[in-house]
C-alpha cells in the first residue's frame, strides 16, 4: 500500500495518507491531538452528544466537549440557544467558534453565532467559519 506523510498544523498529529481504493488519490484522514478544552457539566454533554450525534465516533478517542457543542449549536432551535447562553455562558460559547474546525459549524449558524455573540462579549470572530484547504499539487 502506497503512503505519504500529512503536513500537520499546531495542534494535529502527522498521520499517513492511505490511497483512496489504491489509486493514485490520496485520502488523508487527520485526528486531533489536544482539542481545545470547554468545561461542560458531564450530563449535558452526554446529553447533547445522544441528541446531536446519531453515528459513533470515529477512532479510538472520545468526542471532545468542543466538538459536541459546535454540533448542538449548528443544530440548535432557538430555546437551545437560549438554553445555552444561561447555561454556559456567552464567552464559553464564543470560545467553541474561535476553536471550531472546518465543517463543524455551517455558514448559516456561524452567522447566527457570530452576531449573538460579537454583540454579547465584544470579542472578534471571524467573519467566516473556518474552511478546508487543499493543495493541489497533491492530485
Amino acid at each position: 500500500m502506497l503512503t505519504n506523510h500529512l503536513i500537520s498544523r499546531e495542534n494535529m498529529t502527522i498521520n499517513h495518507a492511505s490511497h483512496l481504493a489504491e489509486c493514485n488519490v490520496p485520502c488523508y484522514i487527520v485526528e486531533m491531538v489536544n482539542p481545545p478544552a470547554i468545561n461542560l457539566p458531564t450530563e449535558l454533554m452526554s446529553e447533547l452528544e445522544k441528541r446531536f450525534f446519531w453515528w459513533e465516533p470515529v477512532g479510538l478517542s472520545p468526542r471532545s466537549s468542543v466538538r459536541i457543542l459546535a454540533q448542538a449549536m449548528n443544530l440548535a432551535s432557538f430555546e437551545d440557544v437560549r438554553r445555552f447562553e444561561r447555561t454556559l455562558g456567552s464567552d464559553r460559547l464564543a470560545d467553541v467558534m474561535l476553536g471550531a474546525e472546518p465543517g463543524w459549524l455551517n455558514d448559516r449558524s456561524w452567522e447566527f453565532w457570530r452576531g449573538r455573540l460579537v454583540f454579547a462579549t465584544g470579542r472578534a470572530i471571524p467573519e467566516e467559519p473556518p474552511r478546508r484547504s487543499f493543495d493541489a499539487r497533491a492530485f
